[in-house]
């Protein structure tokens, strides 16, 4: 690859040569983040935005064919490496210290204060995503501008990682502002789902690790499916995308085989959650961000049990974890549904939101300057709206498979 971020032997191809952007995405969860910030800067005819799997990436077939599927250039990581880039977008720190050119590192879930860091022998280590092990290396910071999601988060970082401070931006979180843009489109949302009258859309969402609401009990789908069909509601299943990609969809469509003839309706692998988030009437949940996220909006949460998952106090996640009801598998299922919104009618969404950014609807114009600062060049006048969601796809049911 050439310096002016053309593939090496393309040049006489070129219509238009400008500065390249390189998104890293060592897995499906962060280049689904960093596809938010593509569109701030797509329009602009001196950028070229192309996208990379580094050697280490963790679910390299399934992020090659996000990519493909959406038109984008992937390149070879060899590939990438060769040249400076005018930007390097990432939503990790994996793979990062292979690619030269300025770097913005955002975050990949609700923040990167979620969790507590803590030690034992079976699971090792988890860190906030601000510790110094992932910022640093060798006393350097690995990115030159670090996007926050919130002033709580600089105050921590100030205290586990001040070499990073300087680098730091309160940004907000464009994921959020994204679902809220989504809401008045709601009704959209539920008939791509399948639901044209007054039903109930119920949505159930976990994260993955044999800590999550699916990992601890297998057969959670299926017991809420069942629970809900006295209530003539549609229960909507939404996987975390490790679990998709770990898997694959033939064996966890396998394992929600009761479930869907219960009458179970899967998001299909890595759709966009917020389009299912922004139809919902309730939402059942671990402690999946996307939780907070749905409470941010003011939707009714009620939480699914599982294993032990340490978190930060303070952060949405934890706030939620506190106020909002747990699921009893052997209640009926609609009173809890009432409860969880009895709670959110008391203005737990409105401390939820409040928890998820300190600039919120501001994060799409933060993060546009910023990666323009970082590129060198004139920020266009023309400002980028936040667009909402995509339509969310659905898993096909078993007989509309396509056969031969």
């Amino acid at each position: 690859m050439s310096d002016d971020g053309v593939p090496d032997g393309d040049e006489h191809w070129t219509t238009l040569i400008g500065e390249s952007v390189l998104i890293l995405a060592p897995h499906i969860v962060a280049l689904a983040r960093l596809e938010d910030l593509v569109p701030l800067i797509e329009a602009d005819y001196r950028i070229q935005h192309i996208t990379t799997v580094p050697d280490d990436g963790e679910d390299r077939p399934d992020a090659g064919e996000f990519v493909r599927a959406r038109g984008g250039i992937l390149l070879p990581p060899r590939q990438a490496r060769r040249t400076r880039h005018g930007l390097v977008l990432a939503a990790s720190t994996r793979g990062l210290e292979e690619m030269r050119g300025p770097v913005l590192l955002v975050p990949h879930g609700g923040g990167l204060g979620q969790f507590r860091p803590w030690r034992t022998a079976a699971e090792g280590e988890l860190v906030t995503g601000l510790d110094s092990t992932q910022l640093l290396d060798d006393d350097r910071v690995r990115a030159d501008r670090i996007a926050l999601t919130h002033d709580r988060e600089l105050d921590l970082l100030s205290e586990i990682c001040p070499q990073a401070v300087p680098h730091a931006v309160v940004a907000g979180d464009i994921a959020f502002d994204r679902l809220v843009a989504s809401g008045p489109y709601r009704d959209v949302y539920r008939r791509a789902l399948g639901v044209v009258d007054n039903r109930k859309i119920i949505l159930v969402t976990v994260t993955w690790s044999p800590r999550s609401g699916f990992g601890s009990n297998p057969a959670i789908f299926r017991e809420i499916t069942e629970a809900a069909r006295c209530e003539d509601s549609l229960v909507v299943a939404s996987l975390h995308p490790q679990i998709w990609s770990q898997h694959g969809i033939r064996q966890v469509r396998g394992w929600l085989s009761d479930a869907i003839e219960a009458g179970l309706v899967v998001l299909a692998p890595h759709t966009d959650w917020r389009g299912a988030v922004a139809a919902a009437d309730y939402v059942m949940a671990d402690y999946t961000s996307v939780s907070a996220f749905a409470a941010g909006i003011g939707i009714p949460v009620l939480r699914i049990p599982h294993g032990r998952q340490p978190l930060l106090p303070g952060t949405p996640v934890a706030v939620l974890a506190e106020h909002a009801p747990l699921w009893q598998p052997t209640r009926p299922l609609l009173p809890q549904l009432h409860a969880a919104a009895d709670v959110q009618g008391r203005g737990l969404g409105a401390r939820i939101a409040d928890l998820l950014t300190s600039r919120p609807g501001q994060a799409g114009a933060i993060l546009r300057k910023e990666m323009y600062d970082l590129l060198g060049l004139s920020e266009p006048a023309r400002a980028v709206p936040l667009s909402p969601a995509p339509l969310p796809r659905l898993l096909p049911r078993p007989g509309t498979w396509p056969t031969g």
